[in-house]
């Protein structure tokens, strides 16, 4: 299978920035891998849009220009890239926004439920890397010296709010995580988990998956706008906050700044609006065994 590869920071530069940060993880002396993470990102092609006050365009820009300050190895967006529906004209926009980070680091990005596979495969297709042969679904595959990240494609059509996995995608990823080494591994898709009528609504046969595999070690997701972490059966579920806008102004507005190692990750909030509470602060999430 075709696996994109992102490199690890040394051993060395990890130790001196978590000691910089003030904060320590299970034997950081590990290899690590640095990544971005974003979420709900809403770009229309209307740069003057906005929603409940934000701007989400105006809100990328911000976002773009910080991640490039904070130097990682790679992005991560979570799904719903685009406004609304997916429009050829949303993606431009975001390929245009994007382009000071693609240009230089990977982009892998996840498909949302105001996603549209055809049209995000038309502009972004050929940048994703560790693209996966699985039925009319966009799946990657990404390994590093740390971890593998796995991300899953839970898009039914563009605009409508459920999520689907499928039986071709959960029957590729059974067999994925059967066949695959046991290097701690990391699953991104765009639904919440719960059983909302708007969730994933094959969260329940999701989690059968995973549950027999002690490689799988956290599950990453957007669509509620919302921030905060769960756990089940020892993996840990991290609800990333929206770029665009929050829904209230209870939840922060901003992305997440991650290192992943071995045996475990530490995830900071960037926000930049909305519940500014937790704001620079680091959770530190130890890996199950």
């Amino acid at each position: 299978m075709p696996y994109a590869s992102i490199p690890s920071l040394s051993r060395r530069t990890f130790a001196l920035a978590m000691a910089g940060a003030g904060v320590s993880l299970l034997r950081s002396a590990e290899p690590e891998m640095h990544w971005a993470l974003i979420s709900d990102t809403h770009i229309p092609a209307d740069a003057s849009d906005t929603y409940r006050g934000f701007n989400p365009v105006a809100n990328l820009k911000r976002v773009v220009t910080e991640i490039e300050a904070a130097k990682p190895e790679a992005v991560l967006h979570c799904g719903d890239i685009a406004r609304l529906k997916g429009l050829p004209e949303d993606y431009a926009a975001v390929q245009t926004l994007l382009k000071p980070l693609s240009s230089t680091l990977p982009v892998a990005m996840a498909l949302g439920n105001h996603d549209h596979r055809k049209n995000f495969l038309d502009v972004f297709g050929k940048t994703q890397a560790g693209i996966q042969s699985v039925q009319q679904k966009h799946v990657l595959v990404v390994e590093g010296p740390a971890v593998r990240v796995i991300v899953l494609d839970s898009l039914i059509e563009a605009n409508s709010t459920p999520g689907l996995l499928g039986k071709a995608q959960r029957t590729w990823l059974s067999e994925f995580l059967k066949s695959s080494s046991d290097l701690p591994t990391i699953l991104f898709v765009h639904h919440t988990l719960d059983d909302g009528d708007t969730s994933l609504l094959d969260a329940p046969r999701f989690f059968e998956i995973l549950k027999p595999h002690r490689k799988v070690k956290a599950v990453l997701y957007g669509h509620s706008h919302a921030y905060k972490y769960e756990a089940w059966e020892g993996i840990h579920l991290l609800n990333l906050p929206a770029v665009g806008y929050n829904f209230n102004d209870s939840e922060p507005v901003g992305w997440v700044e991650t290192r992943l190692g071995k045996t475990g990750g530490a995830f900071t909030l960037h926000a930049f609006g909305g519940n500014m509470e937790k704001n620079g602060k680091t959770v530190l999430l130890p890996w199950r065994n």
